[in-house]
Formats: structure tokens, sequence, C-alpha cells
């Protein structure tokens, strides 16, 4: 299994060998869901089939949907070619049965085509399942044979699908590849997620409910199948890399961008390449199914990614356009799968070359259409506002250039009318977003931005201010009042809380007046620069023109800008110890603790983290003044201002520079400068310390640092120093040799446990020691061997009955162990020459019944169970002689 091509015929081709409709991809406009901006997912062309209100002439059917994500909800445009498996087009392979089969059959289907089509090694993939779905659960270990260890219950709804607040509902199963221990992360459920070794292939969604109310939800008469796998993901596993980026389809795309460009695909360039790759299919494909350039809804989203990759040739050094110049590579790709690409080349191919053309000259265009705009005004009149507008939307031409421009002929501007179109651009946008599946009640600050304006922040300078009560929102709606007890927010025409952004938490604290008190518990920024106060009025009476006098918690905020500082200087650190490759890839800065995502390929080291605190430590000892400067944004660069994670930059940008280089090119200048639009301490030495306490993989190429400064550090050295006397005296032993005495500690109790592990073998074994059981009997013709153990964990079972088995020569052996807690595992092995009289697998199922408990799994010759009750030992060695006797 190879192509991209091979592998999405070969799914088709199975599931059409398997009484599946094979149905051509629905447009990406979707037809029959007006919420939708594009199509996101195989079942939307079907979602009229689930809810019943049309027919198809079958009832199974198998697909390979184009998807477009990059817009609403399901907008990740930024992260485009940054990540592994981010994309603004995929395609997305699926089955579906429309009331015909369902959970054995699905789960069968797919595993039969991972594990033989695909050839993918079974011991590689593990399943989730919704925690109450007992029979999905025990469908997996019937039919892949997997482990309770690889099915794991996941009881969050990214394992329950529901198409809507009503309709069609029901549990899903998610199969993951484990792309090995080389590669960070843990497995769904687990801690480490978020990290890049398992890595979901197939969703398959069990549809089995009607949600009728939001408190009411029935069994469907017929239940149905829909499931989604990422043709891109599986083929990076079917070929053998981790990113999508590397498989066939993309490593041509990005070939042909190399040879357009001069420049190859590596270092700092990889991404560009990506993103000019990614986007070409979208916007094809768009293109395809009728959406065109345009200021407003979907051709809006059509324009941003166009001009986003544009953006990307620019960078790369392309003089001319480039992206028309790769629609033959992309046809010859994907043009017989998808026969409208070759119908659509040339309109793709003009309307590529026409948009890169016009963006490439968006300030000369600009100032043509203007002059063509004015000449015929004489002077003292006055440009109409649409036509500002437009020149300001379509052509990214300022409004005050615009201004600027007409000024020296005495033309001025109609704002009315700029402000009208403006508005009308709003209401469409407003439109567009709230019809893309986001919650209804963020649709209010669209109306709260509009009433109260931009907030005006003065936290910068102080954590006290008045300002005046312009909207409040209670319960997703605005409201003219609020009364002792009810929670909600307040927006103000100006505000000393910073709201949440850049990784920094928002401010809490106190808004009061005469006679209320409304206690701030977080800061939110809403749309365009709105600050937005959540929290409950805890007395009195607040309604909106009150004046107000707001103040932060000074004691939080100052914590907050302690780590906020200390993030800078270790980012400059870690770049001074690990290389300039590292670069910030998240933050989370709170009270507490500062945490810290970067690039860098490997775990960092004992002596690494040391070495990027002492450096940190060092600058804060200077002791130097934290500047903050706005500047434009060309200027920073040209300053060696870094940009942080998260944040958005305007024409003028907040640029802090704190400490002093000692050493090296930057010797006697700032040692940080990076953009930010947090807030900071006056002086480094405010920091008081910082201390490195945890590192971490977070993701492929992504390590997570977690620090503490000033107090928050202190104590922790004090309760680590604590912590360490405690051990030495317990020990008896100086601090200084605590390492060594609990080393050989560690030893001798390791030998010890394997000498008891391997006494309690021999006891069970014997059969004496107290254990019950007895000798060996003859049960239904054969040696049985049947007792019950303590001490022996669950793993050394197993050991344990194979040399049971040995013992025997020809027999079935059970050994029942009890655990401390009371609980009790349970192994039974028949040997070979026994195997086709009595299995294992459903002996050990009677066993476990007796136990309390269900279920259990493994070889003919070879299962393993559990049950809550080890003090039913015997009545389960008994139960497995009844089930001999009866066979």
């Amino acid at each position: 299994m190879s192509g991209v091509n091979e592998i999405r015929s070969t799914f088709l081709d199975f599931f059409q060998k398997n009484g599946h409709e094979v149905v051509a991809s629905g447009p990406l406009v979707p037809r029959n869901d007006p919420t939708l901006m594009f199509t996101n997912s195989g079942m939307v062309p079907f979602k009229n089939v689930f809810t019943g209100l049309e027919q198809r002439p079958y009832s199974r059917a198998t697909t390979a949907q184009k998807c477009v994500r990059a817009g609403g909800k399901h907008n990740d445009l930024d992260n485009v070619g940054y990540t592994a498996r981010h994309h603004t087009f995929f395609e997305m392979l699926g089955n579906f049965s429309f009331g015909d089969y369902f959970k054995e059959q699905a789960i069968s289907l797919a595993w039969s085509l991972l594990t033989k089509e695909y050839g993918l090694a079974a011991e590689r993939l593990l399943v989730t399942v919704y925690h109450t779905d007992d029979d999905a659960a025990q469908l997996w270990k019937k039919i892949a044979g997997l482990s309770d260890e690889r099915i794991i219950r996941i009881s969050t709804n990214d394992n329950f699908w529901a198409m809507g607040d009503t309709g069609p509902c029901g549990p899903c199963s998610e199969i993951f590849y484990d792309h090995g221990d080389s590669i960070p992360g843990g497995p769904p459920g687990s801690p480490d997620e978020d990290g890049d070794r398992f890595i979901e292939i197939w969703n398959l969604v069990f549809m089995q409910f009607e949600q009728v109310t939001r408190d009411e939800r029935v069994a469907l008469p017929r239940p149905s199948i829909d499931t989604g796998m990422g043709l891109e993901r599986v083929a990076a596993v079917l070929q053998g890399v981790h990113s999508n980026y590397e498989i066939d389809l993309f490593r041509t795309l990005i070939h042909a961008s190399e040879e357009a460009t001069g420049v190859k695909a590596e270092g700092k360039w990889a991404a560009s390449h990506r993103v000019i790759a990614d986007h070409l299919r979208s916007v094809s494909f768009l293109i395809c199914d009728g959406v065109l350039p345009s200021n407003e809804g979907r051709g809006y989203v059509l324009r941003r990614i166009m001009r986003r990759a544009m953006r990307h040739a620019q960078l790369l050094g392309a003089a001319d356009p480039l992206m028309w110049r790769l629609v033959p590579a992309l046809v010859r790709e994907m043009g017989q799968a998808y026969p409208e690409l070759v119908r659509a080349q040339a309109l793709i191919t003009e309307t590529l070359k026409l948009e890169e053309t016009r963006f490439r000259k968006t300030l000369a265009r600009g100032l043509g259409l203007l002059s063509d705009a004015t000449e015929t005004l004489a002077d003292g009149e006055r440009l109409d506002g649409e036509t500002a507008f437009k020149l300001y939307d379509t052509y990214g031409f300022p409004l005050d250039l615009t201004q600027d421009a007409l000024r020296q002929r005495n033309i001025s501007v109609d704002l009315d009318g700029f402000n009208a179109a403006m508005e009308k651009q709003k209401a469409e946008a407003r439109a567009s977003w709230s019809g893309s599946g986001e919650a209804a009640t963020e649709a209010v600050w669209f109306a709260v931005r509009d009433l109260a304006g931009a907030t005006d922040f003065l936290g910068y300078d102080t954590e006290q201010a008045e300002g005046v009560v312009l909207a409040m929102v209670r319960d997703g709606a605005m409201v003219e009042q609020l009364a002792t007890g009810e929670a909600g927010a307040i927006i103000t025409n100006q505000t000393p809380f910073y709201g949440e952004s850049g990784g920094q938490v928002g401010d809490r604290g106190k808004i009061s007046g005469e006679g209320f008190v409304f206690d701030v518990t977080d800061t939110q920024k809403k749309g365009e620069g709105l600050f937005v106060h959540m929290g409950t009025l805890v007395k009195g009476m607040l309604k909106t023109g009150t004046a107000v006098e707001m103040k932060v918690d000074k004691a939080r905020r100052s914590r907050i800008r302690a780590n906020h500082s200390a993030t800078h200087l270790v980012h400059e650190a870690l770049r001074a110890v690990l290389g300039d490759h590292v670069s910030q890839k998240g933050s989370l800065v709170t009270p507490d603790r500062l945490r810290f995502d970067f690039a860098h390929p490997k775990p960092i080291s004992a002596e690494e983290l040391e070495q990027s605190e002492t450096i940190a430590n060092a600058i804060i000892l200077q002791n130097s003044p934290v500047s903050t400067r706005l500047m434009a944004v060309d200027d920073a660069r040209a300053e060696g201002a870094m940009a942080l994670f998260g944040e958005k930059y305007g024409d003028e940008v907040r640029v802090v520079s704190m400490g002093t280089a000692l050493e090296g090119d930057k010797a006697g200048k700032p040692y940080s400068i990076e953009l930010c639009g947090g807030t900071h301490v006056a002086a480094t030495g405010d920091i008081g310390l910082v201390r490195l306490v945890a590192e971490g993989a977070v993701a492929s190429g992504v390590r997570r640092i977690e620090a503490l400064t000033g107090e928050a550090a202190r104590r922790h050295l004090d309760e680590q120093d604590r912590r360490l006397k405690a051990v030495a005296s317990v020990l008896k032993v100086a601090p200084a040799d605590v390492t060594a005495r609990v080393e050989a500690l560690v030893d001798e109790r390791r030998k010890l446990e394997r000498e008891l592990t391997e006494a309690r073998k021999k006891l069970a074994l014997g059969g004496g020691g107290g254990e019950s059981g007895g000798e060996t009997e003859t049960v239904a013709g054969v040696s049985f061997m049947g007792r019950s153990v303590s001490g022996v964990s669950a793993k050394d079972l197993k050991p344990l009955a194979d040399d049971g088995k040995k013992s025997l020569g020809s027999g079935v052996v059970v050994f029942v162990g009890a655990a401390e807690d009371g609980k009790a595992s349970v192994v039974v092995a028949v040997t070979d020459d026994l195997t086709a009289r009595f299995s294992a697998v459903e002996l050990v199922r009677v066993a476990s019944a007796a136990l309390g408990g269900q279920g259990g799994g493994g070889r003919p010759d070879m299962a393993q169970a559990g049950g809550p009750d080890a003090s039913k030992a015997d009545e389960a060695i008994a139960a497995v002689k009844a089930a001999m006797e009866a066979v």
C-alpha cells in the first residue's frame, strides 16, 4: 500500500465488495445544511438521510468526501503549515449504514480493512469507546481480540456524537495508531494525550439514540453508522511517516513549489511550502464548486486562504504570481479521483493568476482606483462612502490613506456612507458567523461591540481607575441592570483589568459604586478590543450608565507580572543554552506559575535546565529597569524583537526590553526584546527568583517548561529542603548522603521482591502454605489443578499457569489470585492437546462471573479475567469444574 490514490481506491473498493454503494463526493458548498459554511465532514451530504427527511435507493454507502475547515468553529487556518496534521482541505473516507448494520459489523469491517487490506500491525492499534458503551467494548474484544488496556473508556463528549441539540446521536469509537515510544505523547484519556505518539485515524459513530429534548433521549428504531477516516492521516501511517506533509501527494506538490521558486523546503522555508501546498488544494476545489473570491461569506474565506498562500509565495522570493503555475501538478495528482478538477482547471488557473496579480499590486491598484473614482470630483466635494469602503475592504487600502491622498485636492470622504457600508458587512459577518455552528450566546458580543466600541485599557500604568458601565450581559443577552446575586458581564468605557490574551490570564478584582459591589472573577477579550468583566453582583443593584470604581487584585496582578517577565527571560536563556531554533509555541502565565512551550527536538538535560535557570536568575539579579516602547512592527523587528505566540499586532506594537547582555554579539544591549501586549514588572529584580520545576514533551518537537517565581519559588525550595532533611532523618544519614543510601535500599528491595515472588510461586505450585485448592484431581476425565493464591501479582499468574501446565503434562489449570483490595484475577490454561475440547476463554468467563465480574479474553490455551470479590475464589474454581463437566 503506497500512494494516496491507491489508499483511497482500496477503501472504496473494500466497502463496495461489502455491499456499499460508492457515492461521489458531495460539493464543498453544502446543499442540505444552511448552518454550515462548507462541508466539513463525510456525513454532511447524508444528513437528511439520517434524519429521515430523504430516502436513498441504498442502505449502505461509502465515500471519499472533500472537506474544508477554514471558517466558523472549525477554523485552524493560522496553524496550517506549522503542524503535522492541520489542513484547510482534507479528504474524509467513510462508510455509512442507514438502518442496516450496526456496531458489530461496523467494527468488523473497520478491523478487517485496517489489518488485512491495509496490513497495519494489530499491536499498533488501540481504540476508545464511550464510557457506558459496554457493547462496543465487548465487540472490540470479540472481533479484534483487544485487551482491556487497549480499549480505553472516555467519559467526555469526545466519544459521544450529536448532530445538534436535538436529532440523531450516539457513542463513538475512535481508532488510534501508535507511532511508537520514540515520539512523545500518551494514549487518549491520559495527561499526555495531546502528544503525537497516538494518532486518531478513524472514528466510528454509532447512531443509536434520538435526542428529543435537552433532557429526553430515546432509542432509535433503526440504529445507523457514520464513520470518518482522514485520508491524509492514514496515508501518513501507511507510508511510514509522521507528518501528513510527508506523504506522496504533498511531497509532489511541495516539490512543484520548490521547482517554481528555486527554494528548498528546508528550515524556515518548510512551513511556507506546506502552506502553499495545502492552500492550493482548498482554493482549487472551492473554485471547482463555484466559490470565487469576494469580500463576504464563503468568497471572503476563499480570498483569505488565497492571500495567505500568496504571501508565503512572496516570502519565498517568487518574483511573479506563483499559485496558478502549480495547478497542473495538483490536477495530475488528484484529477483522476475528482474529474471536476480537470474540468475546472482553466477557471482555477485564471482565478489564481488574477487574484495574485491583484494582491501584489494592492497599493498601486488602490491608488489607481482612487484616482478613477475621484477624477470627476471638484474641489470641496466628497468621495462616496461605499467606494472608500471598497478600497479598504477589497484592496486593503486604509481609510486614512484614502483621506490623505485626497486631502491635497481638498476632497473629503463621506464617513457616514463608509460607516454604513462597514455596518452592512458586519451584519453579513454576524449572520455568516452565527450560522457556522458557533454558540448562540457568543453572538451577543457583536452587538455589544457595536454599542460600546473598543475598551480603553489603562492597566499598563495603574491597577485602579474609574469608568462608566456601557453595557451588561446576562445569560447570553444584553440587559439594563443586574440585581444582587446575579452573575453577568460588565463592559465599561475604560478599564485597568487585563483581558486574557497572549498566554496571560485575565485579572480579578472589584467593581463598585454607590451601594453596589461586583466581584470580577475573570476578564476576557471579545471581538475587536472589547474587555469583558465577568463575575457576580454581590451587593446592591447595578444599571447601565452608572459610574464605577474599578480595582484590580493588586497582589494577584503583581505575581502575574513577575511570571510574565520571567517567561521572557527564560525564553532568552533557553535560546542561549539550546540554540536560536528555540521559539515560543505557547504559554500560560498565571499568578501561581508560568508555563512555556517551545520548539526543541529532544528532552532537555538536567545540566541544560540548570544552566538556563542560572542565566535567567543572573539577569534578575541585575535589577535593571524593564522598558516598554511603542514602535512600528518593522522597526521593532529590525531591533531584533521576537513576537510572542498568540499575540495579534497592529500597525504599532509594544516592545518590552529587559536586562543587559554581558557577552556575545548582544553584549551591552538589552538581553531580551519581545513584542508583547502583557503586563510586566518595573525592574527585573521584582521577579525575585525563578525556579524551573518541570520539563517535558507536549507534542512532536515541542517541549514544555513550568516555573515558579518570587515567594512561590522560595516556598518550593523551602519545602524541598524540609523533605530532604526529613528523609535524611529517617535514613539516619546526612542530607548529602541521601541519594547513595536510597539507591542502596532500592537495590536491596528489588532483590528481596524477586526472591519473594519466586518463593510464592513455589508455594502456589506446591499447594501448601495455606493456599486453597488441594492436590491435582481428575475432572471430566482430565487432570485438573485449581488453586487460589495470595501474594502473587496478576501479571505473574500466567507464568504460574504455564508452570502448572508443564507439571500436569495434559490437563486444565486454574489459578485465582487475591489482591490486597479484595479484588481477584483469574487465569485458565489448557494444554494444547485439550483445546479442541475446552476453551480457556470460555472457562475464564465462567470463573469471572463467579467472582462478580464479566468478560475476559485471551487464546484457547490461555485466558485471563478478573472480578471484584476475591472471597469467591473457591466458587470460581468450582464453576470451572462444573463447566468442564458440562462439555
